[in-house]
Parts: C-alpha cells; sequence; structure tokens
C-alpha cells in the first residue's frame, strides 16, 4: 500500500493513500490525531474526503457526471426519472419487469395519511413551502415504523411517492385550492404536474413535452456527491437518527439560496435585468467589480471547473418546452444573452465560471407554470433518491461512527471567573 509522508515538529510520519475506482486519491489522516496531536483544518470541507462512496462520480476538471456509472447525458435521454430512483436507491437500472413493480409501489403509497393531512392544514398560506416540506417529512417518523431494517427499506419507497404528494397539497393550500389526489395511471411527473394544476370541472392537459422537461429536471438533480444537503443526510444519520429526520435535515439545507434555492436567485436576477431595460451588460460590470457585492447567480461551481454537464441538457431542454408552448420568456433571451457575453469574457473564461444547473431551470419551472418559491420543492424531490441512497449507503458502511469534525479554537485562553462587582 503506498503512502504519504508529513513532517511536523521534526517527525517524519506515514499515512496510507486511498485510491478509488476512477483513480481519485486520498490521503487517509484517521490516524493523524492520535499519532501527533494535530488536525487538519479545511474551512468549507473542499479538500476533504468524508467517506468512500459509490454512488455517484464527478470529475470537474472534465465535466463528467455519472450515476452509479452511468453518464448523466444517457441517462437524461434513455431513463425516465422512476428508473433513476430505483438506479440511485437500490443499485441498478430496472428491467421491465422490475420497473413495473416499482411504479406500482409508488402508485400504492401515494395517498398521504389523515393523520398527515390534518397537520399540513394548519400552516398559514404564506409559509414557504420548504418549511411544510421539512416538518411534514419529519413528522413522518410519528405515523410509519422505522426501527428494522425492512421497515428503512418501506420508508424509502413511502418517502419517494408521498413527497410529491406533500409538495403539490403543498401548493393547493397555499392556493386555498382543493386537493387533488394523485393517479395510477400516470408516471412522477405527469402526476404531480395533475395534482398541482387539476382544479374542479377543468382538467389539466399535459402534453408530452411538459412531462420530460419535469421528469429530466428531476433526473438531472437526482444527486452530485458529497454537496451540502447530501453530507447533512449523511452527517444526521450518523447520529443513527431515522431516514425521516436525515432526509428532513437535509431538505433544509437544500433550502439555502447558496444551493437549491440558487435556480429562484438567477430568476430574480434575470428579472431584474429585464426591468433594468434588459441591459445584461451592466450585470456582467457589476460581477466583476469586486467592491459591488454583486454575484452573478447561476455560474460558477464549488465542483465543476469546466461546463456543468447539465446545464448544456437544461438549455436544450429550456428551448423545446417553450417553442411547444409556444411562449417566448423574455428571461430566456435575458439568459442566452449574459451566457454569451460572460463565455467571450476573460473575466469569466481565467475564473472557469460557467453556466450551471440552476441557470436555466428556473426558466423551465416558470413555463411550467410553477411558482418560484416552489422551485427548491422540486429540487428537493429531484434530489430525494439520492439522499436516501447515500443515507442507506452510510449506515452500512460507517460502522455506526458518529461524524464528528474537529476544530482550531481561536478564543480567550483560561481566564478567571471575576466576582459580579469586578466585572466591567
Amino acid at each position: 500500500m503506498s503512502t504519504a509522508k508529513l513532517v511536523l515538529g521534526g517527525k517524519e510520519h506515514e499515512l496510507p493513500v486511498v485510491t478509488g475506482s476512477e483513480g481519485e486519491v486520498g490521503i487517509d489522516i484517521a490516524s493523524l490525531r492520535n499519532a501527533t496531536s494535530a488536525i487538519t483544518l479545511d474551512p468549507g470541507y473542499g479538500n476533504t474526503g468524508s467517506c468512500r462512496s459509490a454512488v455517484t462520480f464527478i470529475d470537474g476538471e472534465k465535466g463528467i457526471l455519472r450515476y452509479r456509472g452511468y453518464p448523466i447525458e444517457e441517462l437524461a435521454e434513455k431513463a425516465t426519472f422512476e428508473e433513476i430512483c430505483h438506479l440511485l436507491v437500490y443499485g441498478e437500472l430496472p428491467n421491465r419487469k422490475e420497473l413495473a413493480r416499482f411504479k406500482e409501489g409508488l402508485a400504492k403509497h401515494s395517498i398521504v395519511h389523515e393523520g398527515l393531512r390534518k397537520i399540513l392544514e394548519t400552516y398559514p398560506r404564506a409559509t414557504h413551502p420548504m418549511a411544510i416540506l421539512s416538518s411534514m417529512i419529519c413528522s413522518m417518523s410519528a405515523f410509519y415504523p422505522w426501527e428494522t431494517e425492512e421497515d428503512e427499506q418501506n420508508n424509502a419507497l413511502l418517502l419517494m411517492t408521498k413527497m410529491k404528494s406533500i409538495a403539490a397539497f403543498t401548493y393547493k393550500q397555499a392556493k386555498g385550492e382543493p386537493w387533488i389526489y394523485p393517479r395510477t395511471d400516470l408516471g412522477y411527473a405527469s402526476d404531480f404536474l395533475q395534482m398541482m394544476f387539476t382544479v374542479p370541472n377543468r382538467p389539466y392537459a399535459i402534453t408530452p413535452v411538459q412531462e420530460r422537461a419535469l421528469d429530466l429536471l428531476l433526473v438531472l438533480h437526482g444527486d452530485h456527491e458529497q454537496n451540502c444537503s447530501t453530507s447533512t443526510v449523511r452527517m444526521v444519520g450518523s447520529s443513527q437518527a431515522n431516514l425521516f429526520a436525515s432526509i428532513s435535515a437535509g431538505v433544509c439545507a437544500l433550502w439555502g439560496p447558496l444551493h437549491g434555492g440558487a435556480n429562484e436567485e438567477v430568476i430574480h436576477m434575470l428579472q431584474h435585468i429585464h426591468d433594468e431595460h434588459g441591459d445584461y451588460r451592466k450585470t456582467i460590470a457589476m460581477a466583476k467589480d469586486k467592491k459591488s457585492g454583486f454575484r452573478l447567480m447561476g455560474f460558477g461551481h464549488r465542483v465543476y471547473k469546466n461546463f456543468d454537464p447539465r446545464a448544456k441538457i437544461i438549455k436544450k431542454a429550456a428551448d423545446d418546452l417553450l417553442a411547444e408552448m409556444g411562449v417566448k420568456d423574455p428571461l430566456l433571451s435575458i439568459a442566452k444573452d449574459l451566457e454569451e457575453a460572460a463565455l467571450q469574457d476573460e473575466y469569466f473564461l481565467e475564473r472557469k465560471l460557467y453556466p450551471n444547473v440552476d441557470f436555466y431551470s428556473g426558466i423551465i419551472y416558470r413555463a411550467l407554470g410553477i411558482p418560484m418559491n416552489m422551485f427548491t420543492v422540486l429540487f428537493a424531490m429531484g434530489r430525494l433518491p439520492g439522499w436516501i441512497a447515500h443515507w442507506m449507503e452510510m449506515r452500512k458502511e460507517s460502522g455506526g461512527r458518529i461524524h464528528r469534525p474537529r476544530q482550531i479554537y481561536t478564543g480567550q485562553t483560561q481566564r478567571r471567573v471575576p466576582a459580579l462587582d469586578e466585572r466591567k
């Protein structure tokens, strides 16, 4: 086994080197503190491998994303979201018989428990959907058993199917419209759309292009390695918290504007440019000015130093959807102009700031009629199978070790507690 050498305080220490199946190299520092009393410092964990995982591979330099070995470009072309759920959670793409059985299971458990319905009805209409989604998922712990391994397998299926019902019911609650129940004859994406937009005496017509556009976004959001929300799910789960509690925490982590909320921020940015008479060049200049405090949303990625492969797929899907629907969204034109200008600017090229998955996804959601405060909910629906896959993997392979990062303390050294009258 190869090793790396660390010299600290004049002493040499050997640390094991771990190599992944794609040639990734990591230095195993698990024994570092015991051997030296030192730790590594890595704010944001950008260079820290927290686990070994077989779920997703990313090569940010080459713009590669694969779910369990399958390139995202091929999955986006050939697989539905139901197939992606099976692949991520159970490890393989389903055959025809397995897919039929999996869809049957999704349909069977799609009705939300009456007790959960009553909880959902108590939220004020103005409540952000992510707050409701997180608390409703955590509340499932009270309604479904989770003590055994069989319970865990059942709850994975329960979560995947009930999440879309909860999300759609949340939208209906905010609108003050009657809830529409799921249909067993529709696919995952089309069933969600009909629950969102069907109103009494006015059925919602879903075209194949609309269904495919939403299904594609869910596929592309399926998993993305050790991002903020996935790492949160793993960390919470390492305490042996149940699946519902762990996924609820992941939803909260996804909510932030630097993570799942970024596509909403992109729309705000594009709308602001539109309100400023479409002057995207001013936005480019602001992004390059460090003193402006402005950040160009939808560009750059913590992992990718090349094009986000998902962004290329979504851009084409946005074009196809808007053309099929006959929609002329001025924000799409602004987005394309902004992208073209940025990709010709040395500032962005030198820093490898390319469009990411969030840049065009919001435009698709807008075209489908989904309100902005639901964008991150859709992201959570897509990311759910990845979260479940990582939670299950962590439970099997962690050896019961709870996640517990260290820190470098920078506060006061030991001091005497003064009497009350001595305090300034």
